[in-house]
């Protein structure tokens, strides 16, 4: 947990707000302002999501409306969207959870390829049911993933985009990283869950090599097939995040033991079968204890006992 900023809320509507998630500066921008708080009563501990500064919060209160009603492996649950004046927030349950800049961080550089492969699988997961409702994320960033010791979790649901006609909001939301944005949605096409598998290469590039756009000799061997397929130019040529699914998972060296079932996914009937249609999570055999390194569970461990210790006495609640 990072400490308030001058000129951050002490409150967000009904909630008492502890602390921020992100760290100041950072060549790695979230697209949000996050904000660790506490209920009403006292009881419970949220995340908030409030919107950068210029964005339109009509738009933001709008699109973490609709997140509401995304429901999936891996996905952060939004259970409260609200406005006070001109401020508009959501808020989601709180799990210890990093960052993925922070646990590069908390590492000390680039995460083992098997954790990437843990992560790559399970935001593939959470693609795949945000797609199956028609939306595109289009916000998919390394500060929009959240790791927490049992899997990661997809956020960033203000930035959420509907499909929409050719060249409406085609240029991504303020705040994504660097290499995050596909480059046809840069030029003014609409966003597209093929635009959402570039931003996953993004994403897993960085987590591996601490950077979005690095170059391809950087990618580890064996990754660099995968992520470099999600990368390239012609959307039409990126790989669907089905296949993504069949690609991830492998067995790679690492430290600590492999979870049980650590090995290459099995095939799945037809080319929209996914964890949405009832079989089995492939990313959950991947998560097991060992999946994150030493120092990033320690990184959790000290943010949970910060977050205890930040809770309001029960005569200031």
């Amino acid at each position: 947990m990072e400490p308030l900023r001058g000129g951050d809320p002490g409150r967000i509507g009904p909630y008492a707000v502890l602390g921020r998630l992100d760290a100041r500066g950072g060549d790695v921008p979230a697209a949000e302002h996050r904000f660790l708080a506490r209920a009403p009563g006292g009881d419970r501990t949220v995340l908030i999501g409030t919107p950068l500064e210029g964005t339109d919060p009509g738009r933001f209160h709008a699109e973490a409306d609709a997140a509401r009603r995304l429901f999936g492996p891996w996905t952060a649950v939004v259970d409260d969207v609200g406005s006070e004046g001109a401020l508009v927030w959501y808020t989601s349950p709180y799990l210890p959870a990093l960052p993925l800049p922070a646990a590069l961080a908390a590492h000390g550089g680039p995460l083992p390829e098997r954790t990437v492969r843990a992560l790559g699988t399970a935001l593939a997961e959470a693609l795949a049911a945000v797609h199956a409702t028609g939306t595109a994320h289009a916000g998919l960033s390394p500060a929009a993933v959240l790791l927490t010791a049992d899997g990661p979790r997809l956020t960033g649901f203000g930035t959420v985009r509907a499909v929409a006609p050719g060249g409406q909001d085609g240029t991504g939301g303020a705040g994504l990283a660097p290499g995050t944005v596909a480059p046809e949605q840069l030029a003014g096409a609409r966003p597209e869950p093929s635009g959402d598998v570039f931003a996953l290469g993004a994403v897993l590039a960085y987590a591996a090599t601490g950077y979005t756009v690095p170059e391809r000799s950087e990618i580890p061997e064996g990754l660099r097939g995968v992520v470099s397929a999600c990368l390239v130019r012609d959307a039409a040529a990126r790989p669907p995040v089905q296949h993504l699914l069949d690609q991830l998972p492998g067995p790679v060296t690492g430290f600590g033991p492999a979870p049980a079932g650590f090995g290459p996914a099995p095939a799945v009937a037809g080319p929209q079968a996914t964890v949405l249609d009832g079989g089995p999570s492939r990313a959950a055999a991947l998560l097991g204890p060992g999946w994150l390194p030493g120092r990033v569970v320690a990184a959790l461990v000290r943010q949970s006992a910060d977050v205890l210790a930040a809770e309001p006495a029960p005569a200031a609640a």
